[in-house]
């Protein structure tokens, strides 16, 4: 469905939801955006009308409860609204489990960069009568973090626009440059990836958003490609990732107190007169250095040298994006 027609159907149904008397064609066209048209031509008011019979239909079908009537027996011209009371939200009851894991969910999406949309959900919620405190869950962590691509990349995927964007390989030091039309971002075993077409390639591929480097450019026009009618991206994902063996020993010190994020993953805690010495066995370098650097200075990567130097590579890129925002704002 386009932009245009979507926002007419949007402005129809608030339209139709604002009134508690039926509505005629020719008043709907005078108060709607996006129905403008002269009366008085037979070819622009026979499209105003064709324009409103699908309109009416898609309503219809996406489950809206368009009601068709009159105001009064004098009434030549029948007239639209939309019955409030089967179209408002039903009673919404939540267990006190299920309100604290909407209070996680809240606070993850802010984590994430997605604070509107966490905003708006909970704004519905408290409209149907449901209080959800995000403040309630307090000392329960969420766990899924994103990079600062995952809203380009998701935006790019929604637009179906082409992205360019520098990815590092753990065995080459330099990133190489890429091209890729991004079909989705999707989680797997807590990390985020992107499926899409890699231009250069000519062939389906994943990239890890952790290993994207820089900023994602969006390069070409929107609706420039159409991902595969079968698509699946966690299966895309989990071909390409394979098993995960969880064959390294990583020695980490923490602060007494912090990061229990990284405590629930330890085997071993040894208390030490620095800190407190965690042991934790891992398969992937950079997944856990990402995790060590979120604490910043509750936490230390002690070894192995691999571990610590992805750390490090790690508090490099967090320091280059907080120099590029205040370049930014102080421009």
């Amino acid at each position: 469905m386009s932009r245009t027609r979507t926002e007419r159907l949007v402005n129809l149904v608030i339209c139709l939801l604002s009134t508690r008397r039926f509505l005629t064609a020719a008043q709907i066209a005078a108060t709607v955006p996006g129905y403008e048209h002269d009366p008085s031509d037979p070819r622009d008011h026979e499209a105003f009308q064709r324009k409103f019979e699908r309109d009416k239909a898609e309503l219809r079908e996406l489950g809206v409860p368009l009601e068709t009537g009159t105001a009064s027996i004098f009434d030549q011209e029948p007239g639209y609204r939309i019955a409030q009371r089967e179209y408002a939200l039903p009673d919404i009851l939540l267990e006190p489990d299920e309100a604290a894991a909407v209070g996680i969910a809240a606070r993850l999406w802010q984590h994430a960069g997605l604070a509107a949309a966490a905003s708006s959900g909970l704004a519905k919620l408290r409209a149907a009568g449901v209080e959800v405190d995000p403040q309630a869950t307090l000392g329960v962590e969420p766990v899924v973090t994103v990079d600062p691509s995952f809203g380009p990349l998701t935006t790019a995927a929604r637009d179906r626009r082409a992205v360019s964007f520098k990815y590092r390989v753990p065995e080459v030091d330099e990133p190489s440059a890429r091209r890729l039309e991004p079909w989705g971002v999707v989680c797997w075993r807590g990390r985020w990836y992107v499926v899409g077409h890699d231009k250069d390639r000519n062939a389906a591929r994943c990239f890890r958003l952790s290993r994207i480097v820089g900023d994602v450019r969006a390069v070409g026009r929107p609706e420039a490609f159409t991902p595969p009618a079968d698509l699946d991206l966690i299966k895309h994902v989990a071909r390409s990732s394979g098993p995960i063996a969880r064959n390294g020993r990583a020695t980490v010190t923490v602060r007494p107190g912090r990061a229990a994020g990284l405590r629930r993953l330890a085997s071993a805690v040894v208390t030490a007169p620095e800190g407190d010495i965690l042991t934790i066995s891992y398969g992937d370098p950079e997944w856990l250095a990402a995790r060590i650097a979120g604490y910043g200075p509750d936490a230390r990567a002690d070894s192995p040298p691999e571990l610590r130097d992805a750390v490090i590579q790690q508090l490099k890129e967090l320091a280059s994006r907080h120099d590029r925002s205040v370049a930014e704002v102080t421009r």
